[in-house]
């Protein structure tokens, strides 16, 4: 989509160059061989129509390696199309433009990427870049192929200006919701112009690398698109921390050997599987750099061992348990490093054994374990589950797809792996039963025998049976009903439903399905960009069930959402009125968070005049919430907190204020775009505290205070403080816990000492006692917090409490594996 060239002695091309020899069975395209074989074929003419053209045939060597029976004769025209079109069009590297889209296709070929898919790839900049117009492609090439090229065209700048690349995002993630396969394409478009950044002025490589680093990658990882995730954030990795790379980089070098290491733990790992019986290959797999520099700041030194993991492939899902045994008894196993995401799959459908072990010479390996399907789609994700909207009762047949190239790639595993994830209910909940349907459909698609299996799957937001797919070829397809993605292109959570000539990917996803819905509600693009940033910076998922018999069923939320986000996200506009919530049959506030499985049913106000408090978007985490409540406050402007007294100086240009803590917060954001200023979670600033803030995923700034361990944190791992201070009101918001001995009374006289100090209280939790002490939290409001220090005072002069203390909260996501 971008005239971007290769430099080769760019930081990007050198992680291009580290990562491929790192990578394992993934060769590099030859670019400047296919551009003299695309000059030469464009000189001699047309190759006949028997034969494919020289340029192609790394695509269709690729291709053929995951779809035998694939029919190349609609790639043959769509490069031909391709060729003439972009014909005297160049790189900034002199290369034949020809070369980007035959490099994006070799991309999502390697990735097993059906043929329909390869087709849009190889024209997806013809019609942004070219007189080649839409319409010409659906007559060519029917309305997959012409969907999936209008999902990837860019909005024109002269109609958008600044907005253009938010927009042109907004049009590609509705695109996306309708067909997955829009992103696929995406995706390996950015990371092979990530490869050729070179030649870009470094302002723009920064300015790109920050997109990618805020934007796709959190959608290659939801996505479960490892291969390309991984090698995105080397990239992005070198160029926005070029010093820290380059440490990286010379870390790895100085350690030729470390791989011998992990080499003898796999070779003594093969010992106890054959002595087993278990059939089993034993892989090592180098980190990526990204990976390695995390180890390195977990661990400090790191060994040989650190380099690097096994990988352990089997046929079956039992084989994977039966390898786990035979670890954990044969080695010493680190219990703290276990993990099962076969029983609980990750919400982006990676299903693996996690576990670490000791071997007798005190290495420590860490050890994946998992079939030789569940490697492919946590490779691939969802390119390698092909066609969204082929049903599963086409997939058994050969071929599976129109072109009979199957919707899947073809992992190597033997015909009784059948597979056991449409059966399997992890957690004893169904709040994964997406991930489980969705890598159902992977297992469908990979062999026929599977298709037993993947009709009993739980039908789930990740997969229920959809259309056939329509052909690659004009003669047989439909006439569409629109080919542009819908403006108004979002459903359900649960149930993606198509609206009249609307086209709906039956496997869109619950976080996909959200985020078209809230997108709708933010139609400034400045809030959607922002937004959209801070939605993808939430890595985690939790499930909810909805506990009012009404409407029963589940709601899917990022970890660490509150009662508030649920009431807007199965209430909408509705959850103004929200009073509170029961959470697993327990009266609760808004407040409260949410964990995966929990049970929780709203209590919304019969009056038509109940709304949200500013408070609320304390509590809210989702973008649908907040943009919610910010609109209602806005047309609801006597509802707001009162105003907050100043002396009549107004924030410097460039700078942003924050209200949510109470206090006024400033950060001087001279020449870069507008963005929320919060204080930090960790350390709870209020004012006179000394004060730095860090950007932090989503464009936001987070304030910390200058002692708080995250700042040490945030200079180590390379990133620039922003300037922040504070505004000239005096009230604040600081959260306290009380530690004390267990009496009757204490609460009330704790209560007492706080409203005699004026402060108000915003919330309150009492942990249950433990060995006769109690742990008092309290969320406060000060209208004076240089009355903070007395208050404290006040506070540990009640009878029974020994130590008050500025509370450092931990974040509620569990980590990732």
């Amino acid at each position: 989509m971008s005239a971007e060239a290769t430099n080769p002695v760019s930081a990007a091309e050198a992680a291009v160059t580290d990562t491929t020899a790192r990578r394992r069975g993934r060769a590099r395209i030859d670019l400047r061989r296919i551009g003299r074989a695309a000059l030469l074929g464009a000189t001699a003419g047309p190759a006949p129509r028997d034969r494919l053209p020289d340029a192609i045939s790394h695509v269709a060597e690729a291709h053929r390696a995951h779809h035998p029976e694939a029919d190349l004769s609609v790639l043959r025209r769509a490069y031909v199309l391709a060729e003439s079109s972009h014909r005297g069009q160049f790189r900034k590297s002199g290369e034949p433009y020809i070369t980007h889209p035959l490099a994006v296709t070799l991309i999502l070929a390697e990735l097993g990427a059906e043929t329909t898919t390869l087709t849009a790839s190889l024209l997806h900049d013809t019609v942004e870049d070219t007189e080649v117009t839409l319409d010409q492609v659906h007559r060519e090439f029917g309305e997959e192929v012409a969907y999936l090229v209008d999902g990837v065209t860019k909005v024109e700048k002269i109609d958008y200006g600044a907005a253009a690349e938010p927009e042109t995002f907004r049009k590609m993630l509705v695109a996306t919701g309708n067909d997955v396969r829009v992103m696929s394409i995406k995706l390996a478009d950015r990371l092979h112009n990530m490869r050729t950044l070179g030649v870009m002025r470094p302002e723009k490589q920064a300015r790109i690398a920050k997109v990618t680093r805020d934007v796709l990658i959190p959608l290659a990882e939801r996505l479960g698109v490892q291969a390309l995730k991984t090698e995105l954030e080397d990239l992005v990795f070198a160029i926005l921390h070029p010093e820290e790379y380059e440490n990286t980089r010379a870390l790895i070098a100085g350690n030729p050997h470390a791989g011998d290491a992990l080499g003898a733990v796999a070779e003594q790992v093969s010992a106890v599987l054959r002595e087993a019986g278990i059939v089993a290959e034993v892989h090592v797999r180098p980190r990526h750099f990204v990976s390695v520099h995390r180890v390195r700041l977990k661990r400090g030194e790191l060994r040989g061992c650190d380099f690097g993991r096994l990988l352990v492939l089997v046929s079956e899902d039992a084989d994977c348990y039966a390898v786990l045994g035979e670890l954990h008894t044969c080695f010493t196993p680190v219990v703290s490093e276990f993990k099962d995401f076969i029983a609980a799959p990750k919400f982006n459908l990676y299903q693996s054994l996690h576990t670490a072990v000791a071997a007798p010479d005190g290495a420590v390996a860490e050890v994946l374990i998992r079939t030789h399907r569940m490697h492919t789609v946590a490779e691939a994700g969802v390119v390698a589950l092909g066609n969204p909207h082929v049903g599963q009762e086409t997939t058994g047949q050969p071929g599976g797809g129109p072109d009979g190239d199957g919707q899947a790639a073809a992992a190597p595993s033997s015909p009784a792996d059948t597979g056991r994830q449409g059966t399997a209910t992890p957690r004893g909940a169904a709040a994964r039963s997406t991930s489980a349907a969705h890598a159902t459909r992977a297992a469908s698609a990979t062999q026929a025998t599977s298709a037993a299996s993947a009709a009993s799957a739980p039908s789930a937001a990740w997969g229920t049976p959809g259309p056939s797919e329509a052909p690659a070829t004009p003669d047989a397809a439909p006439a569409p009903a629109s080919v542009t993605a819908p403006a108004s292109a979002s459903a359900p959570v649960d149930t993606p439903a198509a609206e009249d000539g609307e086209r709906v990917d039956p496997t869109r996803p619950g976080w996909l399905s959200r985020l078209l819905d809230w997108q709708q509600a933010a139609p400034d693009p400045d809030t959607f960009w922002t937004s959209l940033r801070a939605d993808l910076a939430e890595d985690d998922e939790i499930t909810v069930f909805r506990a009012d018999g009404s409407a029963p069923g589940t709601i899917s939320l990022p970890a660490g959402a509150s009662c508030v986000d649920a009431a807007y996200a199965q209430h909408g506009e509705a959850a103004h009125a929200c009073l509170g919530a029961r959470v697993n049959g327990r009266l609760a506030p808004l407040s409260t968070v949410l964990g995966d499985g929990d049970t929780v049913q709203l209590l919304l106000a019969q009056d038509a005049v109940s709304g949200p408090s500013p408070e609320w978007l304390d509590h809210a985490r989702t973008p649908a919430a907040r943009i919610a409540i910010t609109g209602w406050l806005q047309a609801h402007p006597e509802s707001a907190a009162p105003p907050v007294a100043t002396t009549g100086s107004r924030p410097q240009s460039g700078v942003t204020a924050d209200h949510r803590s109470g206090a006024e917060l400033h950060a001087d954001l001279e020449g870069e775009p507008r963005a929320s200023v919060r204080p930090a979670g960790c350390c709870t600033p209020v004012p006179p505290d000394k004060i730095t803030g860090f950007r932090v995923r989503g464009g936001s700034v987070t304030v910390h205070r200058n002692g708080c361990a995250a700042v040490d944190t945030m200079r180590r791992l390379g990133r620039e403080p922003v300037a922040v201070r504070w505004g000239d009101t005096t009230q604040g918001r600081v959260t306290l816990v009380a530690e004390s001995f267990g009496r009757p009374g204490l609460l009330a006289d704790l209560t007492e000492a706080i409203a005699v100090a004026g402060a108000a209280v915003v919330s309150a939790t009492v942990e249950p006692p433990s060995e006769q002490r109690v742990r008092h939290t309290y969320t406060l409001h000060l209208p004076d917090v240089a009355r903070l220090a007395a208050l404290m005072r006040a506070m540990r002069d009640v009878p029974g409490v020994y130590d008050v203390s500025r509370a450092r909260h931990r974040s509620p996501r569990p980590r990732r594996g």
